[in-house]
């Protein structure tokens, strides 16, 4: 016990093992995700040091995109952390989110619904609320942003078709691709679903930005209304 209770802080590690100093000599890709956590907690609480907080809340959390998808209240209430500890992450989380939808060259591209289903399934087929995001495409089908827009129990009357379509308008975008998932796990699209998709595709063709496709998000799964032919006129061959 006596080599535990004293092991807490990160001037307690080897020098050649501490984060900050790793990060100095070999850069930042060379830390693991635990490590670059334990540089913004700075110190860690009695019995673990600021990387062993870093892993317990990977842990915790099911990995960084769950620490992004938490709420702070959630983050904030860690043992070790608190509001300022926990707003650091999150803020450090977003800014790193930002900067891969800003270099044009990385940013990632869409061209079926699996690549959309892959940006954002992971997180949203955990959310225990309905929550409706769109993803905004330019022309070359590249991503701009991902913007949510509602959350809660939603249903085709909450849905304000401007309000779709506003993050798009004000990004000049070409297209956008409409994502929501279903708590109960199952992506069966409900009749209320293909309407309002319906209504999407109409106000895109006056808005001119494509409404590409709009998947529904379950439990390891997904669906996407246009692959269903639903509200999605099916392309026809000569």
């Amino acid at each position: 016990m006596e080599n535990i209770k004293d092991t807490y802080r990160i001037t307690d590690l080897a020098a050649e093992e501490r984060p900050r100093e790793r990060m100095m000599h070999l850069g930042a890709q060379a830390l693991n995700t635990a490590e670059l956590l334990a540089i913004l907690l700075r110190v860690g609480v009695k019995g673990e040091n600021a990387v062993q907080v870093g892993q317990r809340l990977l842990q915790t959390f099911k990995g960084l995109r769950g620490l992004h998808q938490a709420s702070i209240e959630d983050v904030s209430s860690q043992h070790g952390l608190g509001l300022a500890k926990a707003a650091t992450i999150k803020a450090a989380i977003e800014l790193g989110r930002r900067l891969a939808l800003e270099a044009p060259e990385e940013r990632p591209s869409i061209h079926s619904p699996a690549d959309a289903a892959a940006l954002v399934q992971y997180e949203m087929s955990g959310l225990e609320q309905e929550h409706l995001r769109i993803i905004v495409l330019n022309t070359r089908n590249q991503v701009i942003d991902i913007i949510e827009l509602y959350h809660g129990s939603l249903n085709a009357s909450m849905v304000r078709i401007g309000e779709v379509f506003r993050p798009a308008i004000k990004r000049n975008a070409a297209s956008i691709v409409v994502v929501h998932n279903h708590p109960s796990g199952d992506p069966t699209p409900s009749t209320e679903d293909v309407v309002v998709t319906k209504a999407m595709i109409e106000a895109g063709i006056l808005l001119d930005i494509e409404v590409l496709d709009h998947l529904i998000i379950g439990q390891g799964r997904y669906v996407s209304l246009k692959e269903r032919g639903l509200a999605f006129e099916r392309e026809t061959k000569d």
